[in-house]
């Protein structure tokens, strides 16, 4: 059976991160929101507030979902890019998710988010240096130290995690 929570597995941190891989990772950050626009385009409201798993949120919520994250993450990457090793806020992104601005709003802005977003994301990192790669931030509820490049590459999968949250509910419902 298919797991509907993590229909591309859980994140793995890549042992080794290549300049092939951090290529891969912005391809997949610079071509997320039209895949994702794509992906919700022809959805009507009632498909758009169906959850992709029993208990799970609803593709509109996905879709607005990925655009706070998306910005935190920018906003994050750029406190690496100007700080010394920051602690950066955390947010309750479930809290957020049951928001009415994520619940009922129509997804058109937060897809212009998303293009924004990645823009200016992909801009960025296409401009890092390799010293650039290894800049840190500290995520305050666990801890850890995160570099630049770790969290390109979570990223790179969060944005191919909530795609296929939407693209297997609609291969499940015959959306196509």
């Amino acid at each position: 059976m298919n797991d509907l929570r993590y229909p591309i597995g859980k994140f793995t941190k890549p042992e080794v991160i290549t300049e092939a891989l951090l290529n891969q990772f912005i391809s997949d950050i610079e071509t997320f929101p039209l895949r994702i626009k794509n992906a919700v385009n022809d959805l009507s409201d009632e498909q758009l507030d169906t959850p992709y798993r029993p208990e799970g949120w609803t593709i509109r919520q996905v879709v607005n979902h990925c655009a706070d994250s998306h910005m935190n993450s920018l906003m994050r990457l750029k406190l690496a890019l100007t700080e010394e090793t920051p602690t950066i806020k955390p947010y309750f992104e479930e809290r957020w998710a049951e928001l009415s601005d994520s619940k009922s709003m129509p997804v058109e802005p937060a897809l212009k988010m998303l293009e924004g977003i990645h823009k200016r994301w992909v801009v960025l990192l296409k401009s890092l240096t390799e010293k650039d790669w290894e800049r840190k931030f500290i995520h305050p509820q666990s801890g850890r130290e995160f570099t630049i490049a770790v969290n390109t590459a979570l990223y790179a999968w969060h944005c191919n995690h909530h795609l296929a949250h939407i693209t297997t509910l609609k291969k499940s419902k015959d959306w196509n």
